[in-house]
Parts: C-alpha cells; structure tokens; sequence
C-alpha cells in the first residue's frame, strides 16, 4: 500500500493548534502518543485512525470535512 500525503489536514491541523495556543507536546499528550509521532502526524508523514481524526475534530470544534481539507466550512453538523 503506498503512503498518500494529505496537505491540507496537515496544514489546517498546524493552522487550527496553533490558533487555540496548544504546543506539539500538549497535543502528543492529549492523542496519547509520542511527540515525535504527533509532530509526523502534523507533518502529513501519518496516516491516522478514524477515531484520533474524529477526537481531534471534537477538540478543536470543525468538521472533519473540514480537518480533511474537504470543505472550507468549519462548522460541525
């Protein structure tokens, strides 16, 4: 299976951490991971599960269309 980069998630994920004033460590703790696995999260270097998508849609209080890069609308249903 080839890796597939996704962009825009990175770059909204960075984008919307960094408007809520939350350093890459508070977000490895929060994920339960470790700093350098959020930071190659975050670099769109990995890939992740539906439900830490779906944790950090609710965190941050966007879609997950949004977080995907699908939709510019931030609302939630």
């Amino acid at each position: 299976m080839r890796k597939v980069q996704m962009p825009k998630f990175s770059a909204r994920l960075k984008e919307l951490r960094k408007e809520k004033c939350v350093r890459q460590k508070d977000m490895a703790e929060l994920l339960e991971c470790t700093f350098n696995h959020y930071q190659q999260i975050e670099y769109g270097n990995v890939n992740i599960p539906s439900l830490t998508l779906e944790a950090l849609a609710d965190y941050f209080e966007v879609s997950t269309d949004y977080l995907l890069g699908r939709s510019d609308d931030r609302r939630t249903l």
